[in-house]
């Protein structure tokens, strides 16, 4: 597991400890960077669930002007803080000892980019994102939100305020794109 581009590029990182976490193949991370492209250049990330904090890390390298990142699990924050000290990236980071869905509970600004990739086969990642569609002060104007699943989890939800815009499979790692739609004047 490595930072792929970026001022950090090719550092390695460590892993979590133990069975829990599932980290983003480099091909899956190097493919959804190739889409976000430029737009990455002073955004603001969210990374739920952050895990090892490999994709937020990878945004900052990318040039992300900052980086959220919340994770729960003691093994996963002591990582996180590892690899953003092996990137020289932690003054660009925040990282948050809090359970996704209390954290979300909060008002905050809007984030450009916000990563959700949760423990596979539990429905978190429907729940945060029906949460997230309820709360969209959490997703900037022209914000993405990017879903980390294993491909047999998917299924369509009945969102009001966002749309599946996208979607890419890499081997096991399924990314789907949410944005809010494009209103009907906008098309005229």
């Amino acid at each position: 597991m490595r930072v792929i581009a970026g001022k950090a590029k090719s550092r390695k990182l460590r892993s979590v400890p133990g069975p829990g976490t599932r980290p983003i193949t480099d091909r899956a991370k190097s493919a959804l960077f190739s889409i976000l492209g430029e737009d990455m250049q002073d955004a603001t990330f969210l990374d739920l669930f952050a895990g090892t904090g490999q994709v937020g890390i990878e945004a900052l390298s990318r040039g992300a002007a900052h980086a959220v990142f919340v994770e729960q699990g003691e093994a996963a924050l002591r990582t996180i803080h590892q690899n953003l000290s092996l990137t020289g990236l932690q003054a660009e980071a925040d990282v948050r000892k809090a359970d996704v869905f209390q954290y979300l509970g909060r008002p905050t600004a809007a984030f450009d980019f916000i990563y959700v990739a949760p423990p596979q086969y539990r429905g978190l990642w429907k729940q945060t994102l029906t949460l997230l569609d309820r709360q969209t002060e959490w997703l900037a104007e022209d914000g993405w939100i990017i879903v980390q699943i294993h491909p047999v989890e998917f299924e369509e939800l009945p969102l009001e305020n966002l749309t599946l815009f996208d979607q890419r499979q890499y081997g096991s790692v399924m990314l789907c794109f949410y944005a809010r739609p494009v209103a009907s004047e906008a098309l005229n």
